[in-house]
C-alpha cells in the first residue's frame, strides 16, 4: 500500500476543501493519505511519501499566497527525481491569471526533477456539485497515474 500526502494553502477554506476531496479520492483506492496545511509542515515532508499533491489558491495577479512561500522556497532543497506529483488550486476567473499558482507549482516540481502525472486541477472558488466529484476523481486518477509513473 502506497502512502500519499496532499499539502495545501488555503485562506477562505476553498483550497482546503479541494485538498480534502482529493484525499478522499486517494483513500477510496485503498491507500493511506495525509492531508496537511503547508503552514504546519516543511517541504522535506514530501520525501517521506510515495507521491504527493500540492495546491494553493492564487493571490493577486497570479501569485502564490504568502502562507505558501516558505514551503515553496524549501522545495529548492529537494531532489524530486523519480517522484510523482500533481497540483491543484482555487482561483477567480475575473483575474487574468486564473489559478496561476497551479502552473507555478508544476514548474517548481519539474525543476526539482519530479514528474507531473496529470494536468493540474483548477477550481473557481470552492468546489460545488459536480466539481466535488471532479476533485475526488482527481485523487483516484492520481493514484492510477502514479502506478505507471
Amino acid at each position: 500500500m502506497s502512502q500519499y500526502i496532499v499539502v495545501y494553502s488555503s485562506l477562505s477554506g476553498n483550497t482546503e476543501d479541494i485538498a480534502d476531496l482529493i484525499g478522499e479520492g486517494i483513500k477510496s483506492t485503498g491507500h493511506e493519505v495525509t492531508v496537511k496545511d503547508a503552514m504546519d509542515c516543511n517541504a522535506s515532508i514530501l520525501k517521506e511519501y510515495d507521491a504527493f499533491c500540492i495546491g494553493a489558491y492564487t493571490w493577486g495577479d497570479g501569485e502564490l499566497p504568502d502562507e505558501f512561500l516558505d514551503f515553496f522556497e524549501e522545495m529548492d532543497e529537494l531532489d524530486l527525481t523519480g517522484v510523482c506529483a500533481a497540483t491543484f488550486g482555487s482561483g477567480d476567473t475575473t483575474y487574468e491569471q486564473f489559478c496561476a499558482s497551479v502552473d507555478i507549482l508544476e514548474k517548481k516540481i519539474v525543476e526539482r526533477g519530479g514528474t507531473i502525472t496529470q494536468p493540474g486541477l483548477k477550481i473557481e472558488y470552492s468546489p460545488t456539485g459536480d466539481e466535488r466529484e471532479l476533485c475526488q476523481q482527481f485523487g483516484i486518477n492520481f493514484v492510477s497515474h502514479v502506478k505507471s509513473c
